[in-house]
């Protein structure tokens, strides 16, 4: 197969649509899912009171990361974006595995969101309602109203991208104000500050389960919507200043909304829930049992509403932005030419959005429940961030004269600082679990290998070298993570506090070999060929008129 070529006409099917509060409306409307239903309480089960922190700490970690990604958003403002980088900077190999990581990571989502719907509906006082879900997964009922949902979610994303813009802008309205006014109902309604003391004190479960709660709790899940912005770049209106406002400012936005949702949730817990702890809470759908709980029936009933509106507004966005990915993996080399097509009529690329369809269902099929989808989405999408911050520093050395609209002067601290912060959440994320989506992330070595292995080696071998540095990551990452601490699901073998400083290290040496080993591949050739001819042509077009 020859190498990607420059995919300029491709892109002029999309429209140059969305402005900076359009963007910021995508990048808010996917933080706030169904993560905000269902993120206090996991939390709070997991880290008792000092899960307010571990909002605080997974909000930094996406913004660190996020600012690596703004920097290459700006700078190839190119459809499904997030799936592009690693394969201008380091080729073929390490490119498909964060472009396969981080589809997966979103894809998985979509379904996420239909299940979060139907799980929150089971908590109806109709027989029919609760029979759609038994207490840990949707029952078959479940599934088949998730389904529905799902059909839902794509044939918005059908038609036009300007329909998506104004649906999600309105939606994204109503879920940014009815978690505030949740927040503000609990609090008024009922705090007990005495939960922030008793019960095992501030952090019961330790220090360590705070960390586990950033990871897989829902956090991550949430703060990851930061790329949806990224991935819809080909259609942004003036990408320079509307990407990293997007991006930064949906983050911060919804930093405060968690906080508060959180203080809110942990003080509105009836004392006698918890009796056992707060590793023992178990609520179908949190907020509204606990509105129901202070006698806030009107609430209730807004989030009963809003449990179908918050999670597919995300639903619907994550189904326009997986659509934008799958075209940018088959431009990078790695699927059929006809996941490529964008209708030139609406601006939509269908074949793409059929195909996650049918990956949605199949997700659906087999993670049943929000919990269990929440930490597969998590861990798969650690791992696609590691390539951001490696990518960036690596352009800078590869390209430096291609254009940045967005240029940090303190990219060179805040890119490996960025590496560090993803290392320490994957490693979080506790053993097995780790291994698990590590060998989920392999899973998808053959895709590459049916298109990679029929070149000749000669061609192949600079793709694999430096590509190496992220198979042995991962490799290396899985292994430290089943010799860590027992806080953390390991083995014991590595004491507590020195496999923090073990695992920041290792982040940082593969910081160094990824930076070192990128190399001028073929597709950076191409991408700074279309980038010239652009540039180019917007030079000479005042001379038409």
């Amino acid at each position: 197969m020859s190498e990607p070529k420059s995919s300029t006409a491709s892109h002029q099917n999309y429209r140059r649509s969305l402005g900076t509060i359009s963007l910021t409306a995508v990048g808010l409307g996917s933080i706030i899912g169904s993560g905000w239903l269902f993120g206090a309480e996991r939390a709070a089960k997991l880290a008792g009171p000092a899960s307010i922190l571990a909002w605080v700490i997974g909000a930094a970690v996406a913004l660190t990361i996020a600012l690596t990604y703004s920097e290459l958003g700006s700078m190839f403002p190119k459809a499904g974006g997030m799936v592009r980088y690693g394969q201008y900077s380091h080729g073929s190999l390490a490119g498909y595995l964060a472009a396969w990581a981080n589809w997966i990571a979103i894809v998985s989502v979509i379904p996420g969101e239909a299940t979060a719907s139907v799980q929150y509906m089971s908590s109806w006082h109709f027989g029919w309602a609760q029979g759609l879900y038994d207490g840990k997964e949707l029952t078959l009922s479940g599934v088949a109203l998730a389904s529905v949902l799902l059909l839902v979610y794509f044939a918005l994303n059908w038609f036009a991208i300007t329909l998506f813009a104004k649906t999600n802008t309105a939606i994204t309205v109503f879920k940014v104000v009815v978690p505030t006014v949740t927040a503000g109902a609990l609090l008024f309604a009922h705090f007990d500050s005495s939960h922030f003391t008793d019960h095992g004190g501030f952090a019961p479960n330790g220090w360590s389960s705070v960390f586990t709660a950033v990871a897989v709790s829902g956090i991550v899940w949430a703060f990851n919507g930061f790329q949806s912005p990224l991935n819809l770049a080909g259609e942004a209106k003036n990408p320079g200043k509307s990407l990293p406002k997007a991006v930064i400012g949906s983050i911060l936005i919804a930093l405060v909304i968690y906080v508060a949702l959180q203080i809110a949730f942990l003080g509105a817990i009836p004392g006698g829930d918890l009796a056992n702890g707060w590793s023992n809470l178990s609520y179908t759908s949190p907020l509204a049992d606990l509105a129901i709980a202070w006698g806030l029936n009107w609430l209730a009933i807004t989030l009963y509403a809003d449990a179908f509106i918050s999670p597919s507004g995300t639903g619907m966005i994550y189904a326009a932005t997986t659509s934008r990915m799958i075209h940018g993996v088959q431009e990078n080399g790695h699927l059929p030419k006809i996941f490529g097509k964008v209708d030139a009529k609406t601006g939509i690329p269908r074949p793409a959005l059929v195909l996650n369809l049918v990956v949605a269902f199949m997700f659906l099929a087999v993670f049943r429940g929000w919990g269990s989808l929440a930490e597969i989405v998590s861990v798969a999408t650690v791992i696609s961030y590691i390539t951001g911050p490696v990518a960036v520093m690596a352009l800078r050395r590869l390209a430096p004269e291609l254009p940045r609209p967005v240029r940090l002067r303190a990219m060179p601290v805040i890119a490996p600082i960025a590496m560090i912060f993803g290392s320490l959440v994957l490693y979080w994320a506790r053993w097995p679990l780790t291994g698990k989506v590590i060998l989920l992330m392999a899973a998808g070595l053959p895709i590459w290998a049916w298109y990679e292995l029929r070149k000749p080696f000669a061609v192949l071998k600079p793709h694999l070298k430096a590509g190496a540095w992220m198979v042995a990551y991962l490799f290396v990452m899985a292994g430290v993570s089943w010799a860590g601490s027992a806080d953390f699901g390991g083995h014991d073998y590595l004491p507590e506090g020195w496999d923090l400083l073990i695992v920041a290290a290792i982040g940082l040496a593969f910081y160094y070999w990824g930076v070192a080993s990128a190399w001028a591949n073929p597709s950076l050739a191409a991408v700074r060929e279309e980038m010239l001819e652009a540039e180019s042509a917007e030079a000479a077009e005042p001379s038409r008129v």
